[in-house]
């Protein structure tokens, strides 16, 4: 068995070199928190098949959306859980259905946050 050319360790030497040469960092600017909107105010309706998650009116999501910001988090999709499903998926355009004006409460507050939508329809 011949010496190893490789000697990784030279590269471990200091926080500074580990840094360096790493593969992969995550930031918390590298995630995207998934939020779920549903109709009404002051509606916060926990997931049970999904711990310290919840199905959130639109002024909830809006609070999430800015303590997520302030952490460092810079994108989130919202899943628009509709009053009332319909075989055409009417809910995914209604002006006054929870993605809609979620979304436009989301860019009010926080014009810099990135939105990615999912009608759940």
């Amino acid at each position: 068995m011949a010496f190893p050319a490789d000697r990784p360790r030279r590269l471990r030497r200091s926080e500074s070199l580990r840094a360096l040469v790493r593969e992969t960092v995550l930031e918390p600017s590298d995630f995207m928190l998934p939020l779920f909107a549903v109709s009404g105010k002051g509606v916060r309706k926990p997931i049970g098949s999904m711990p310290g998650v919840a199905q959130l009116s639109v002024d909830m999501i809006v609070e999430e959306a800015r303590t997520a910001f302030k952490a460092g988090i810079r994108s989130l999709i919202l899943f628009g859980i509709p009053d009332k499903k319909d075989a055409e998926g009417t809910s995914a355009w209604d002006p006054n259905g929870p993605v809609c004006t979620g979304f436009k409460a989301l860019k009010d507050a926080l014009p810099e946050m990135v939105l990615v939508a999912d009608v759940c329809m």
